[in-house]
């Protein structure tokens, strides 16, 4: 079974923007980029409301392409509502790229330019196909990929949740593998920086924290000019547990697999010899040596109480008494003494693992304000405390575009003061901060 092994979500205005249109939620197992059009009151208004509709997680016993299309089709409906009723906001939509990660499989749903890849075994795969002019230009072989980076219409895209009543949701599953690596962004970062380099930078950071990478990857686009916001989302996989085995013909499906659906790691069970039991003929010689055995350790024994009877006078009759064999009704009294004793340490054990089981869910219903390592106001999902070791109580629920020196002094101490929240209540003061809301 695979898992998150470790996550990284970051986003920036980039050096040619005033605000972040971008979203993002990286909430294992589920990942997701929105990159917002419509300028700055309607654009990060569809991309904050795409993200917001996956905030409740999958339908339970959905197939999970189908679940995210779901939501996909959700946001579109009420992104296009609002633009119909609010005209400052006519027109606005939004790209959308998701991902959840399964036992086995990692599910994909995509609309727009936003883009996933994944870096396995140093080669770098792109997943999904982009909704833009230039690239259908591309894939009808009008245009070559050299001359699409310097098209003057790259930038316009076919196909985002929005703009029109119904969109057409792309949805597909590929085979994960432990160590794979899967990039989501927003074409701020693949406009500035190309695909060979954005494979260079994965390689070479490839043994490195993802926090590293993904501050790299956003280094790079600003230092290509930073012309728009750039959103990265990096996580890495492990297994975990035993691999299950695969139903019958797999291997042979496996073998004729694309990249659609690649091959499952192989995986070596223990041979029967290391689990046999020790041969029959061990045993007989043992058992043939144990008379010899023990008639030698009772005559040990006879000559030790021999001796000890001549150098120490007899012991009172108590101690005599206790040290007769139990009767047969003493074992099963002494055991049941041992479970009195163990039982009230089970009760206990029971107790703090309710405790600790409410504390975690408990903290899970608590978000507070704060400022990431880039010094951007972000939402954080927890308790904002750390415990020894460096293990945070805390992880990062959403990250927005405004940096927390934009802020007034006072703001500031209000807002990133780390007071527990609700979830509504602290969604409510980023939203408010993204979109210039809050006075003095």
């Amino acid at each position: 079974m695979l898992r998150v092994a470790e996550q990284y979500a970051g986003t920036d205005t980039g050096l040619q923007r005033r605000a972040n249109e971008d979203s993002l939620l990286a909430r294992s197992p589920l990942f997701v980029v929105a990159d917002g059009m419509g300028g700055a009151q309607a654009g990060e208004v569809a991309s904050k409301i795409a993200v917001e509709s996956f905030h409740g997680g999958l339908p339970d016993g959905s197939p999970p392409e189908e679940g995210l299309a779901t939501h996909a089709l959700a946001a579109n409906a009420r992104i296009h509502a609002l633009s119909r009723e609010n005209a400052e906001q006519a027109g606005m939509g939004t790209t959308l790229t998701a991902v959840y990660v399964g036992e086995q499989e990692v599910a994909i749903a995509h609309v727009g330019d936003s883009r996933a890849y994944c870096l396995r075994d140093g080669e770098l795969l792109r997943l999904t196909d982009d909704h833009s002019l230039v690239d259908e230009l591309i894939r009808e072989g009008r245009l070559t990929p050299e001359e699409a980076e310097d098209h003057p219409q790259r930038s316009i895209i076919t196909r985002a949740l929005g703009p029109e009543e119904t969109v057409e949701v792309d949805t597909r599953s590929f085979r994960a593998r432990a160590g794979d690596i899967y990039l989501l962004c927003s074409d701020g970062l693949t406009s500035m920086v190309p695909e060979a380099r954005l494979a260079e930078v994965l390689r070479l950071h490839a043994g490195a924290r993802l926090r590293d990478i993904g501050e790299a990857l956003i280094a790079e686009a600003n230092n290509a000019g930073g012309r728009d916001n750039i959103t990265v989302i990096l996580l890495r996989l492990e297994e975990v547990g035993s691999p299950s085995e695969p139903p019958p013909g797999t291997a042979e499906l496996d073998r004729d697999a694309t990249v659609v659906s690649m091959p499952a790691m192989g995986v070596t069970r223990p041979s029967s010899a290391v689990l046999a039991p020790p041969p029959a003929r061990g045993r007989e010689d043992r058992e043939a040596a144990a008379p010899s055995e023990s008639r030698a350790r009772e005559r040990s024994s006879v000559r030790a109480r021999r001796d000890a009877h001549r150098t120490h006078p007899a012991r009172p009759p108590t101690a005599v008494v206790a040290r007769r064999p139990r009767s047969p009704d003493s074992a099963p009294t002494a055991r049941r003494r041992r479970r009195r004793g163990v039982l009230p340490a089970l009760i206990v054990l029971a107790v703090l693992g309710v405790l600790a089981g409410g504390a975690y869910i408990a903290a899970q219903s608590v978000f507070f304000l704060g400022t990431n390592a880039r010094g951007l106001v972000t939402m954080y999902r927890g308790l904002p405390y750390k415990l020894p070791g460096g293990i945070d109580l805390y992880s990062t629920y959403y990250v927005s575009g405004v940096g927390a020196s934009t802020l007034s002094p006072t703001r500031r101490g209000t807002l990133l003061d780390h007071k527990w929240r609700s979830e509504k209540e602290a969604g409510s003061l980023v939203h408010s901060i993204e979109l210039e809301e809050l006075s003095e």
